[in-house]
């Protein structure tokens, strides 16, 4: 199968087909997406475009594609004619992340506060118990269930800002996320107590749903600093950025 999807995908580089490669580079941007926040690449590294090729079964042009949006979304770096690495991971990093999702996760929340839309009351309200759900289902600790826990995480953050309206705004929370998960990592392997996760998330929607906008966005930020403080304690915290 795999020397099969090879084939395909150096087919596709030599004939040009747009469509193909599109659904190609896709595909290897997905594929290396998840192998770099789930940690199987290490941060710094190199991504060797043949190896690549030989073990996901894609040609080298959509590869190249889709580690340069990669590198747009802040997990891949490239160093001039050295190539690409899986980005760094480090305390100032971590640090400029939290800061740069408190000003856009607290913006989104406000907006989607101030415009108070049914769908996303609802849609918050059933992300909220899905998540609870989830975490209450888990066999075994969250260190050892992460990606599953992940989904219902994942899923609740963007049901928190979906009313803000901003399309760019959700695009940035996404790419934000996907930064933050490596670390996420890093914070639960040192042990999650899941009950504080769902009071966490609990009052986060409970705040949401309420009119206070200041105390929502505060919580917020409270929460985007935990894994910074997890990971690199002592570090100062940022503030609600409004």
């Amino acid at each position: 199968m795999e020397m099969t999807n090879r084939a395909a995908a150096m087919k596709s580089d030599r004939t040009g087909s747009p469509g193909r490669a599109q659904t190609l580079t896709d595909r290897a941007e997905a594929l290396l997406q998840s192998e770099i926040i789930s940690g199987r690449l290490q941060p710094e590294e190199r991504l060797v475009l043949p190896s690549l090729e030989k073990r996901l079964g894609i040609g080298l042009t959509p590869l190249r594609e889709a580690l340069s949006r990669l590198v747009a979304h802040g997990l891949v770096t490239v160093e001039g004619n050295k190539g690409f690495r899986v980005s760094t991971i480090s305390m100032g990093d971590l640090v400029d992340i939290t800061k740069t999702r408190v000003i856009v996760e607290c913006g989104a929340l406000r907006l989607s506060m101030e415009n108070r839309e049914e769908e996303w009351e609802e849609g918050l309200v059933g992300a909220t118990h899905r998540l609870v759900k989830a975490v209450g289902q888990l066999q075994g600790p969250i260190s050892e269930n992460l990606e599953k826990y992940d989904a219902a995480h994942r899923n609740f953050h963007r049901a928190l800002l979906a009313g803000c309206g901003v399309p760019r705004l959700m695009s940035l929370q996404g790419d934000l996320y996907d930064q933050a998960y490596r670390y996420r990592r890093l914070m639960a392997e040192g042990g999650m107590n899941p009950q504080r996760v769902i009071e966490e998330h609990r009052l986060l929607s409970d705040l949401a749903l309420g009119t206070d906008i200041e105390a929502a966005c505060q919580a917020l930020a409270r929460h985007l600093a935990l894994t910074l403080e997890a990971v690199f304690p002592d570090t100062p915290l940022p503030e609600d950025g409004k």
